[in-house]
């Protein structure tokens, strides 16, 4: 994946909240690896934690330390070719250009989520989380919140082949629940039913398709600045980490890895087979109204 060296970058879009510590410790959730396990099981690349009462004691906001630090590291695609913070800004930059192109396009109005980094907890309009839970997207303050060592666990822990392209899906997925949020098809994830033909996996499922959408017309997209996309290249290779992260992520392969067997009437999220399949719809065929997962 290759940025546009000569691109600014809006770090506007992107709140820099690492570092924040709740003094003399706190709650977390869920504790440790069981922890983890049983909440990507019921969470992962989900919504916000208050929805599924997991919500915890007090967390630092989001706001408490601004955009200071990419305000200051990130300023150019040339950035982002070359610092991995960066580089999720400018994947927020492209996602958000598309999005607001692609609602323009059919008279409605995009509304721009910011995205939050953080590192070991944060306070949201959802309730307060950990890195725990994972990246989600809280409807109620319409932000993305990420700690970026998730990174490292989507390949160390879950078996995807990582790579930047990985690291994009899961930012544009989590943009596909803003879009889902905005066309208000994302509350009907909210019945708190699972299983393999749940409302929460169709809602999943097409959020991986409208990240595909966007992958489509990434190279395309040209930013108000410029005149160009921000992003230059994808290669298949980049495309194949993608969906090494999207089949990670699958319901069963996480059930699997972390208690040994296959619990469909559980699932939360999909497939890997699935959430492959609807990446790539979308990515194919670049058109919205193919994510329809509800059909």
């Amino acid at each position: 994946m290759q940025f546009d060296d000569d691109a600014d970058l809006d770090t506007s879009q992107v709140q820099d909240a690492r570092g924040g510590r709740i003094p003399g410790g706190g709650m977390t959730i869920g504790g440790g690896i069981v922890g983890l396990v049983a909440l990507v099981l019921g969470l992962f690349f989900g919504i916000g934690p208050q929805e599924l009462g997991l919500s915890s004691g007090p967390a630092p906001t989001a706001s408490s330390r601004s955009d200071a630090q990419v305000g200051e590291r990130c300023r150019t695609g040339q950035d982002a070719n070359t610092k991995e913070d960066c580089r999720i800004v400018a994947v927020v930059n492209s996602a958000q250009s598309f999005w607001g192109q692609e609602f323009a396009r059919r008279s409605r109005t995009y509304t721009p989520a910011s995205t939050v980094f953080f590192t070991g907890r944060v306070n949201t309009a959802c309730g307060a989380a950990t890195s725990e839970v994972g990246p989600f997207y809280c409807p109620g303050d319409r932000k993305v919140y990420l700690d970026l060592g998730f990174f490292d666990e989507l390949r160390s822990t879950f078996g995807a082949s990582g790579g930047p392209f990985a690291q994009a899906y899961v930012v544009a997925h989590e943009y596909g629940h803003h879009v889902q949020n905005l066309m208000g098809t994302l509350g009907r994830s909210q019945d708190r039913l699972t299983g393999a033909g749940s409302n929460s996996v169709k809602v999943e499922l097409q959020a991986d398709c409208y990240a595909g959408v966007w992958a489509k017309h990434a190279t395309t997209t040209p930013e108000k600045s410029t005149g160009r996309p921000l992003i230059e290249r994808l290669t298949q290779a980049d495309i194949d980490d993608g969906l090494s992260a999207a089949a990670a992520v699958g319901d069963d392969r996480i059930q699997e890895r972390f208690q040994g067997r296959v619990t469909p009437e559980s699932w939360t999220h999909g497939s890997a087979a699935q959430r492959q399949q609807w990446f790539t719809t979308g990515l194919t065929t670049g058109d919205v109204a193919r994510c329809d997962t509800f059909r």
